[in-house]
Formats: structure tokens, sequence, C-alpha cells
């Protein structure tokens, strides 16, 4: 094929009338793709999401009297009293109240704390 023909195939296409005419495709053939993309987002980002913090609610729930916890700013304590919404605790002789939401996990050492869930368990 030579390149004029090349040239000619194409210049067919862009007078009216001359080339062959083509229906494009379906509308949901362009919607596949992003019912796709929202299935893989909602698996890889949003269901494990909704796990861990269902994990967490559990855990708070679950508070009791003596369990030794860690806070999210890395403060290290025993439970001393639990109300609805607070919680009471010691670490070392201060006694503090925070909120649920503030506790990071429930330990069964010190020792053996999460570092990545509070960086200060670790240096401690």
């Amino acid at each position: 094929m030579t390149f004029l023909a090349f040239i000619g195939l194409f210049a067919a296409e862009a007078l009216p009338g001359t080339g062959t005419s083509t229906t494009p495709p379906p509308m949901w053939t362009n919607l596949v793709p992003l019912a796709l993309m929202i299935v893989v987002f909602y698996f890889l980002l949003i269901r494990p999401q909704q796990k861990q913090a269902r994990q967490q609610d559990e855990l708070r729930k679950a508070l009791k009297k003596g369990d030794k916890i860690v806070t999210t700013s890395g403060i290290l304590a025993i439970v001393v009293g639990v109300k609805e919404k607070s919680v009471s605790i010691r670490s070392d002789e201060t006694k503090l109240e925070i909120l649920k939401s503030a506790v990071a996990q429930v330990v069964q050492d010190f020792d053996k704390a999460d570092p990545a869930v509070a960086p200060a368990a670790a240096k401690g």
C-alpha cells in the first residue's frame, strides 16, 4: 500500500458522504470500566477501613477495670474506671480521665505494645 493510498483512506472518511459511517458503541460499554473501578476501590479501601473501625468500637465497648491500655498519644496506663464515653486511667502516680476514642489498643504486657500504634510505648 502506497503512502497516497494510505492517506486516501483517511481523506475518504473525512469527506462527507464518501466514507463508511460507523455507529458509536453503546453507552453502557463506557460505564463498565467506571463501575469496575468503584468495586475495586470498595474492596481495597472502604471495606477494610470499615472493618477496622468496627474492631476499634468493639475494643472500646469491652474495656473493663484492670485492662492495660495504650492511648493514641502513647500513654501506657491501667484502666481504673469505665463510664459511658470516658475512661479513668492511672499511669504511674497520675490519674487521668480520657475519652474512649483515645484508646488505641489493649495489651497484656506493656513490653508487647505495638510500636506502630503507639510510638512512645516502644521508647519507654
